[in-house]
């Protein structure tokens, strides 16, 4: 198995914190810090300018909190939640974060909290395979990340749909968004992940998906059309 780098944003509004924080993510060799934010709004920022892996988070932030930005994001990297209060511990690992810091953070604890990032990212890097199963009607599906048009979230259900058949699954769409590969996926829409090798066209608001017609958000639009786009666009 290749090393693994971890490229980690560390977002705290105070700069003694922040300095201390990236102090240890140097000394354990394996966290690779791309940028350091005073708030959520800068970092809000610098996820659309890079890949990120990990965030280590402050909560109680100017503008909007660590936990709000963690709730209102679509598909964010992996947390490490840093914070002097303990009173949202719960909130913490409700939203599935790696761990959650209290300062002051000793490096001991520190350490502690990065290998289990490590830990968490060895194992995704080997594990990665081009398929995963859906249980379906007392049966286990198996379907392949490069067959799959889009997934709808339904009232109790989800809806993937591949290029043969639709396939009705008792889960929540961020349960399958966690099984999707995050390049090949965008959430255009809180109701839909969408395979981005599979969209025909962009008209308005919508995706076109080979024959279906998948919605964007007014609030996703721009991001939607970064990633899809990218540098592939022809100019005149």
């Amino acid at each position: 198995m290749n090393p693994v780098t971890i490229r980690c944003v560390i977002t705290d509004d105070e700069p003694l914190a922040a300095k201390g924080i990236m102090g240890y993510a140097e000394r354990t060799g394996f966290l690779e810090v791309v940028a350091v934010c005073e708030d959520a709004v800068q970092l809000n920022t610098v996820l659309k300018q890079q890949p990120v892996d990990l965030l280590l988070l402050d909560i109680e932030m100017p503008y909007i909190s660590g936990i709000e930005f963690l709730k209102n994001y679509p598909q964010p990297p992996k947390v490490i939640f840093t914070t002097a209060y303990e009173r949202y511990a719960m909130q913490g690992f409700e939203l599935d974060v790696l761990d959650y810091l209290l300062k002051p953070i000793s490096f001991e604890r520190f350490l502690k909290a990065a290998n289990k990032a490590y830990d968490y990212f060895a194992a995704q890097q080997t594990s990665v395979s081009p398929y995963f199963f859906i249980r379906s009607d007392k049966k286990l599906e198996k379907v392949s990340y490069q067959d799959i048009l889009f997934v709808e979230a339904l009232e109790n259900y989800v809806a993937v749909y591949t290029t043969d058949r639709k396939i009705l699954t008792h889960a929540t769409l961020k349960s399958v968004v966690e099984m999707l590969p995050a390049q090949q996926f965008i959430q255009p829409h809180k109701s839909y992940v969408v395979n981005i090798q599979h969209i025909g066209a962009i008209e308005g608001n919508i995706l076109h998906v080979a024959s279906f017609q998948v919605p964007i958000s007014k609030y996703q639009k721009e991001e939607v059309l970064e990633k899809i786009v990218n540098n592939r666009l022809l100019r005149k």
